[in-house]
């Protein structure tokens, strides 16, 4: 049985579904929105890679490395972005969240900190992991202000770690929480999303 199982979590309106081929064209139009794939400092894919993309994702996921979600809109059923576990080591109970980006229009919205309110609270709280980890490219200062408003800390920087899409090398920074961080954790991202929307 795989640490992680399909799972469908859903919160303020933004539901996490298990990420499918039949995402494809939803993915392709949010990644179009904002040119994502020009970032140097992402994994979005190009318009005519998003299959392979996906395809990739699928074949992590039967390996037990990683599994993806499509990040959608409940009302609309409009896919925002997506997100994943990934690195999963079910010896030690860990995962990292990370592959995460979204359509331009709903970045500085509710839609990160309820997705993260999300995954954290499944991987705390159904997974039991000991502890939940993230990385991001060290030029990445939004990635990593993000990361911090967390509440995760910062565990160091792994010096040429990585190729970027336009061949450098990059140094990326290492961020975890662990589990008895939560509860606080928790309370922040609750407290952010009722600034986001008093009325929810």
């Amino acid at each position: 049985m795989a640490f992680v199982e399909p799972v469908t979590l859903r919160e303020r309106g933004v539901r996490l579904e298990p990420l499918a081929l039949s995402h494809e064209d939803g993915l392709r139009a949010a990644a179009a929105d904002g040119e994502l794939w020009k970032l140097r400092i992402t994994s979005v894919p190009e318009p005519e890679g998003t299959r392979a993309y996906i395809e990739s994702a699928l074949a992590m996921r039967e390996q037990g490395q990683r599994f993806a979600f499509a990040v959608v809109e409940e009302a609309t059923g409009k896919v925002l972005g997506t997100t994943s576990y990934h690195d999963i080591v079910p010896a030690v109970r860990r995962v990292e969240i990370g592959y995460t980006w979204y359509a331009a229009s709903v970045q500085r919205t509710h839609v990160n900190t309820t997705c993260k309110l999300l995954m954290m609270g499944h991987a705390f709280d159904t997974l039991a992991c000991h502890v939940v980890g993230w990385r991001t490219d060290n030029y990445n200062f939004a990635s990593q202000r993000a990361i911090e408003r967390l509440g995760a800390k910062k565990d160091g920087v792994l010096r040429g770690h990585a190729l970027r899409r336009d061949g450098t090398i990059r140094d990326t920074v290492m961020y975890s929480m662990r589990a008895g961080e939560w509860p606080e954790a928790r309370a922040q991202l609750l407290y952010l999303l009722e600034r986001y929307s008093p009325a929810a």
